[in-house]
């Protein structure tokens, strides 16, 4: 099992959500978050002055599927994310020693 987190612009969750589902991923957790990257934030007006502000408003995405559909859930996330602009985003991959649904007490696998 493998742990996707994603960064991406707050616009494109429901887009990141539905290619999620139809690929049969239904479990995703979304939070909502700030940071910068290369970018460096952006700038803003308020009350007529120009203001820098640090940190971008993003979503961050927290799905955990199956080894053999992590290549399908991570290409879905990012045709679903990309603009084409500076911020898109990024996705981190990493591996999951266990997953346990509280409910039924089902393990792994049979818990996703």
């Amino acid at each position: 099992m493998q742990m996707i987190e994603a960064v991406i612009k707050p616009h494109k969750i429901d887009e990141v959500k539905q290619a999620l589902a139809k690929l049969g991923v239904l479990g995703v957790t979304a939070l909502e978050c700030k940071g910068f990257g290369r970018q460096m934030g952006h700038t803003e007006r308020y009350r007529g002055a120009k203001m820098d502000v640090g940190f971008v408003p993003k979503v961050l995405i927290k799905v955990c599927v199956k080894s053999e559909d992590l290549e399908k859930a991570t290409a879905a996330i990012v045709e679903a994310a990309r603009t084409g602009e500076v911020g898109d985003g990024k996705i981190f991959i990493y591996p999951v020693a266990q997953v346990i649904r509280i409910r039924t007490g089902e393990t792994n696998e049979q818990a996703l």
